[in-house]
């Protein structure tokens, strides 16, 4: 049986997803305060009240707990743009909903600059950090691909929507991280997805009605 992406989550996914939340906190919240160098899964587990084991259940190393807040984003994404009204051209209904579930996340905290950019720049984290955004970038891919209608022609052109997308999230990030916050991230990245809407293809198809 195939599972419909759309349908309401049930209570085992969403306890689930409660779980792998605390965790992904906590792994990042005791890496920002000790560096990553100084945390261990059993840190993790115990800051959440679990067993390593549990926390291996869900995460394959702490560098990728300490990354899943940005995977996390790929479902206040996706809801985001199935929320948007069925008769929006779909670049519009895009970059809404990318500003709609970032901006839901609030601005990043310029006193966290430095530690944002330790946390980054660790070689540990850097390659868990471009898996997370290529998981997102699948997930809004797959949610494009919904929205405009399945088909050769707008498969190719939602993985690129999608890339032009977190590209400009990623260009968003490190410019304020680079100019030690003093640069809005939200409005960078407002900036810049106004800015790549002009080189967007067109995608064949109507959007479908919602049910």
């Amino acid at each position: 049986m195939t599972l419909d992406p759309a349908a309401p989550l049930g209570l085992r996914e969403r306890k689930k997803r409660a779980a792998r939340r605390a965790m992904s906190e906590a792994a990042l919240k005791l890496a920002m305060e000790r560096g990553v160098e100084q945390v261990r899964v059993e840190d993790i587990a115990t800051a959440v009240g679990v067993s390593p084991r549990t926390f291996n259940n869900y995460f394959s190393s702490k560098e990728e707990a300490i990354c899943s807040f940005i995977v996390e984003r790929q479902e206040l994404l996706r809801e985001a743009l199935r929320e948007r009204p069925s008769g929006e051209a779909l670049w519009e209904a895009v970059g809404t909903a990318t500003l709609e579930a970032y901006g839901s996340l609030g601005e990043p905290n310029r006193g966290s600059v430095e530690l944002a950019r330790s946390l980054l720049l660790h070689p540990s984290v850097q390659g868990e950090f471009l898996k997370a955004h290529a998981k997102v970038e699948q997930v809004l891919a797959d949610a494009i691909l919904e929205r405009a209608g399945a088909g050769p022609e707008n498969a190719l052109n939602a993985r690129l929507m999608a890339a032009i997308v977190e590209s400009a999230v990623k260009t968003a990030f490190f410019s304020w991280l680079i100019d030690e916050g003093s640069r809005p991230f939200l409005e960078t990245l407002d900036v810049l997805l106004h800015e790549a809407a002009a080189g967007i293809p067109s995608l064949t198809g109507a959007n479908p009605k919602k049910q």
